[in-house]
Order: C-alpha cells, then structure tokens, then sequence
C-alpha cells in the first residue's frame, strides 16, 4: 500500500470508529445491549486496523487483527495490558451476543466497557499521530 493510501484508509478506519462509538451511545440510550456490545467490538476493530495498517502489519481476519495486536503492542509493552483485556473481552463477548442462542448482556455489562473503550480509541490515536 502508497504511503498516501495508507495514511486515507487510517484515517478512514479511526472515522469508523467514532462514527460506530456514537451508536454505541445511542444503543446504550435505547437499552441494546446486545447490539451495543458489538458496536463496542466494532469501534475497537476499527481502531487497531488502523494501528496495525499505519504500522506496517498485515492481517486478513478478525483473529489475525487480535493477534498481531496483541503480539506488537501489548507483549512488546508498548501499549497497556488493560487494552489487551478489553479488546479481548470484546472479542469473545461480540461471539457470545452475536451467535449464542438465549444470551443476553445487561446494562450491568456494556455500562463499565464504554470508558476503557473510549481509552483503548484514544490510546491507539495517540500512538497513530505521536
């Protein structure tokens, strides 16, 4: 990828992930709790891609994303290990909400998520533009 292409398609990619944060919020107003939680999983993705593309890191899926995350910027300790925690959590609850039959997530869920989401897109912004 054209240095120039990269830079757009990071760009593109922390737009999403506000865009879909804001839904988050809204999802969160009308007691979707389910939806929310993968909107949450969604703003996160969106935001490492960016990371791992303005890096220089390929992936091809979700998992991959989560790996090379992981193995680059949480092992290497350039980024807390508490993303790593959330982004996981995320990972597995997106699994959970999205194909588990009779499963449902609460506001006593998604409510303490919306912060260390909102940290975890900040953080990697930061790392983005430093």
């Amino acid at each position: 990828m054209k240095p120039e292409d990269r830079s757009q398609y990071v760009a593109y990619r922390l737009e999403k992930a506000e865009e879909v944060f804001q839904v988050v919020e809204l999802l969160v107003e009308n007691e979707k709790w389910n939806s929310a939680v993968n909107r949450l999983y969604y703003a996160a993705y969106y935001a490492i891609s960016a990371l791992l593309v303005h890096s220089q890191i390929p992936t091809k899926t979700h998992s991959g994303v989560k790996t090379q995350f992981f193995l680059h910027f949480i092992k290497s300790q350039k980024l807390e290990y508490t993303f790593a925690k959330t982004y996981a959590d995320l990972f597995d609850w997106r699994q959970k909400g999205d194909y588990g039959d009779f499963f449902d997530f609460t506001s006593e869920d998604v409510l303490p998520m919306l912060d260390p989401v909102r940290n975890l897109i900040d953080a990697l912004k930061s790392e983005i533009y430093s």
